[in-house]
């Protein structure tokens, strides 16, 4: 028994069959032929532009929009987004490199919004045209066999009248309905009524696409062109819309600091009213700004009120009211005896009890520069182990507790600072006759001197301060819009019913 080795014939190798028939086996499953660039192309839009993917990309939006609910934002409240990273070290240099601090504003979450925009678009615009010529087109003609229908029945009628006087009085009938009706006469052959309705239900699944591209053109549109800031006002003080003014800002790509109406608010009297009894005591009852604006220079003042949801409007901007504080007001004399700081100054709440953080700078004091931080306490009182804390939010029994320092406050250089922080490399804590920090725990029109002849510390009283949010979002109105005529074409699309009819 011997092994075949002979090589295969020419025909065999071009896959040909040979000469006296047979079939030649190829080597292996074919492959299809490679998509040309074009067609390429053609095949990605067209998995774009499917319902499904459209479908997926919406509720990949709305879970990438779930962690800028769970984590603070940077555009929304930059004071909690410190307390979290302080809160959290490990963590936060993960969510930084991720954009969990300003979510709606990274790649990820816009390259979301973009693809979603332009399927729904390619959805839209073929679905569209095909709808068109539906409407365009008539009842189709009636089927050869009507009683193989599931919804079919047939009676006789001894009404007098021809064939087409009782196909007339169906097509009334359907009419009445609400059915699109054409009818056939018999002397074109066999009499035939064509009835159909339920056109709405394509227009409502339209309807309810074309809204949601309104909904993601509108927050666009406010996200590019809208902006919005955090400015803290004291009582007796003011603001002008200007970029300076702000505390925080965060502007559209193409907002610009023209675009900002030259509106001025003065505020003259901030209320913060809290809960005295009860299971909900030192919970906020009353928040209310109150004031004057200028909404353009050369035009009078009116009153404002601005309260919780309530904001103030002035020309297309809103001004929300969405915090407030205390500002101790403290007078610092240095060693000569001359004023070097003199006025209210912001202390930021710390926690529900209104334990307030804040500092105190004396650039132009002498011998030495002074700086000093500390804590506002509303309603002063004492733990069980001695230390300071405040028993209710209000300013009931007031307390300011300062450490102090003397050096460089670093303000020479021209290196900007905030104003709610001290960098102290340069300074050195002031200390007391133990030589141990000094520590100042006053009241108010209370002073204290400060060692080696440092100066004075004097706190006079206690303002409030509101904490303001400024926004413009153009076409706001649209994405609330645009929602409630999807939900209404969505009802549509799903209560109404295709019918055909014929007779």
């Amino acid at each position: 028994m011997s092994a075949d080795t002979t090589a295969p014939t020419s025909a065999e190798a071009a896959g040909t069959p040979p000469p006296g028939g047979g079939r030649v086996e190829p080597d292996g499953p074919a492959r299809p032929p490679a998509l040309s660039p074009r067609e390429l192309g053609r095949w990605v839009w067209r998995q774009l532009t499917s319902m499904r993917t459209a479908l997926l990309l919406l509720l990949l939006l709305a879970l990438a929009a779930v962690p800028g609910s769970l984590v603070p934002q940077e555009g929304v409240d930059s004071l909690a987004v410190a307390r979290f990273q302080i809160e959290h070290p490990a963590l936060t240099p993960w969510l930084e490199r991720l954009g969990m601090f300003s979510v709606y504003d990274s790649p990820w979450f816009s390259a979301i919004y973009l693809l979603l925009l332009v399927s729904l678009i390619g959805c839209i615009v073929p679905r569209t045209a095909v709808y068109a010529r539906a409407l365009r087109a008539r009842p189709p003609r009636a089927p050869s066999r009507l009683d193989r229908l599931p919804a079919y029945a047939s009676f006789e009628t001894d009404a007098g009248g021809d064939v087409d006087d009782t196909l007339e009085q169906a097509a009334l009938m359907l009419r009445r309905r609400r059915f699109r009706v054409d009818v056939d006469p018999s002397d074109q052959g066999e009499g035939v009524v064509r009835a159909e309705r339920g056109y709405l239900r394509e227009a409502g699944n339209l309807v309810f696409h074309v809204s949601l591209v309104a909904v993601l053109v509108g927050v666009a549109v406010g996200s590019l062109w809208g902006y919005r800031g955090n400015a803290i006002v004291v009582e007796g003080r003011g603001f002008s819309n200007t970029l300076t003014q702000y505390d925080e800002f965060t502007a559209g790509a193409l907002a610009t600091p023209s675009s900002l109406p030259p509106f001025t608010v003065s505020l003259e009297q901030m209320t913060a009213d809290f809960q005295t009894s009860g299971p909900q005591v030192g919970q906020p009852k009353l928040f209310e700004a109150t004031g004057t604006v200028i909404a353009a220079p050369g035009e009078g003042a009116r009153d404002f009120d601005i309260r919780v949801n309530h904001p103030l409007e002035v020309d297309g901007t809103s001004v929300f009211l969405v915090g407030s504080g205390y500002a101790p007001v403290v007078t610092v004399r240095d060693g000569a005896g001359d004023v070097v700081s003199s006025g209210p100054v912001p202390f930021l709440p710390t926690d529900a009890s209104y334990v307030s953080e804040g500092v105190i700078k004396a650039p132009d004091a002498q011998p030495s520069q002074l700086g000093m931080e500390g804590f506002f306490l509303p309603t002063a009182g004492r733990d069980a182990d001695g230390v300071p804390i405040s028993l209710f939010p209000e300013a009931a029994d007031p307390a300011l507790s300062l450490f102090v320092y003397s050096g460089d406050l670093g303000l020479d250089d021209g290196a900007p600072q905030s104003v709610y922080s001290l960098n102290t490399d340069d300074l050195q804590v002031v200390q007391d006759d133990d030589g141990k920090p000094e520590r100042l725990l006053l009241q108010p029109g209370q002073t204290a001197e400060l060692p080696d002849g440092l100066g004075t510390v004097t706190f006079d009283g206690v303002a409030e301060f509101a904490r303001l949010q400024i926004s413009s979002t153009p076409l706001a109105w649209l994405p609330l819009t645009g929602l409630i005529v999807a939900v209404s074409g969505l009802l549509a699309s799903l209560y109404v019913r295709p019918r055909r009819a014929w007779v």
